[in-house]
């Protein structure tokens, strides 16, 4: 992680998701405390060519909010697309600069594995239930306070999480929070 990175890392994630209309998700994007926070892209089912389309106006906000922007895929993915990273479980891949790495972890084994591909920050989920995921066993707040603080890196709460949420994050090692209805909801 570059030392900008660093300095500059957001505390508030939105992660898109196919459920929340075009509209609202750029509404939502626009929302975010701007030079603060940041935005996950996924929208894995969506066409290629929509997908684009709608990652390219989400860019065109995110820039103009100073707002971290990575895409779900790999780092090749996320440099000729411009993004500023990418999230995903793979390592890093051959790009002429520097760019943020966010991983996926759901248990001990996940969050080894982000160590030793170097992840910059880590979306540590379920903390609660949540839509997006319904039924899925959820980590609580004491696996998840054992997670985060063994992290390497910053661990940001992820599912069923709100803004009422922020002092109790803290409190159990949370680099900061992502939602998804939290935040476009």
């Amino acid at each position: 992680m570059t030392r900008r990175h660093r300095k500059n890392m957001p505390t508030i994630w939105l992660m898109t998701d196919e459920r929340i209309g075009d509209a609202a998700l750029l509404a939502a994007v626009a929302r975010l405390p701007k030079g603060q926070g940041g935005v996950v892209f996924r929208h894995y089912r969506t066409p290629p060519g929509a997908r684009r389309a709608l990652f390219d106006a989400v860019r065109a906000i995110a820039r103009r909010r100073r707002l971290v922007l990575m895409i779900a895929g790999d780092a090749r993915m996320a440099a000729a697309w411009r993004a500023d990273g990418w999230h995903g479980r793979d390592g890093r891949g051959r790009v002429a600069r520097p760019m943020l790495h966010s991983a996926p972890v759901h248990d001990l084994r996940e969050r080894i594995a982000a160590q030793r591909v170097r992840a910059d920050l880590v979306f540590l989920s379920p903390l609660f239930p949540t839509r997006s995921h319904p039924g899925a066993r959820t980590l609580g707040r004491v696996r998840f306070a054992a997670l985060a603080r063994g992290a390497a890196m910053p661990a940001m709460a992820l599912g069923g999480v709100r803004a009422c949420h922020r002092r109790m994050l803290r409190g159990i090692g949370a680099g900061g929070w992502a939602a998804i209805d939290g935040l476009a909801g």
